[in-house]
């Protein structure tokens, strides 16, 4: 019984939880790949730029900041049309989809991942973060549907003891 019970309390603890599987990226991390980036910028070599500013976008997406998130949102928008090759696309859709899930817009987020998934439909990542944030939605359904029910109870319990009053 106790464990039931434990079970129970566990799944609810996760429920409101909302742990996902996307990692997260450490401040030092992202200290270390705009150093990359500022490096690159000094050479001749577009390749070891781009591949550079890639690994930043990842780790700004990737971050608890939500000044960092939106910065790697913000680059990545501006290169994506510099993209040079489908893979590359594919990526760059990938890690805006992921900044637009920690974001909060999850709408978004699910519109980036599908075109992703146009481009490569088997791929795992891609499927994860997609069923990471079709989970996230159902669950902001759930609880506003509790919120909207609790609600409309505690109106209607406001009127009818209004009414008895009345009377």
């Amino acid at each position: 019984m106790e464990a039931k019970i434990g079970k129970f309390f566990e799944s609810v603890g996760s429920f409101f939880g909302g742990a996902d599987q996307i990692p997260w990226c450490d401040r030092d991390i992202i200290v270390a790949c705009e150093r990359e980036v500022a490096d690159a910028a000094k050479g001749d070599l577009e390749e070891l730029k781009s591949e550079s500013i890639m690994r930043l976008s990842w780790a700004l997406v990737h971050s608890r900041q939500a000044e960092d998130v939106q910065r790697g949102i913000a680059m990545l928008e501006a290169s994506l049309a510099n993209s040079s090759s489908p893979l590359q696309h594919r990526e760059k859709l990938y890690l805006l989809a992921v900044g637009y899930y920690r974001t909060g817009e999850y709408s978004r987020s699910r519109q980036l991942v599908e075109q992703c998934l146009e481009i490569a439909p088997d791929w795992r990542q891609a499927l994860a973060l997609k069923k990471t944030v079709e989970d996230r939605i159902a669950k902001d359904g759930v609880i506003g549907i509790g919120i909207t029910a609790t609600a409309v109870g505690l109106i209607a319990g406001g009127i009818a003891a209004a009414l008895s009053r009345k009377k």
